[in-house]
């Protein structure tokens, strides 16, 4: 026989344990060169800079259209 509960959690006992559960809203910040948003510390995905450095190459807009 497995483990069994002493006694029945109450409906507030189990939420207020699943409220820590939730997604947290994301957090943005503006892109300095393209003025898009963007997670901080990380590279923005519209124009491929971090730092104020190119560091990917990001496919233009025409080429995604087409």
């Amino acid at each position: 026989m497995g483990a069994l509960p002493k006694q029945r959690i109450s409906r507030k006992r189990r939420g207020d344990r699943r409220s820590q559960q939730h997604l947290k809203p994301l957090h943005l910040v503006e892109c300095p060169q393209c003025h898009n948003p963007r997670q901080p510390h990380h590279v923005c995905p519209i124009c491929g800079t971090y730092r104020g450095r190119q560091v990917i190459a990001v496919k233009s807009a025409e080429g995604a259209q087409a």
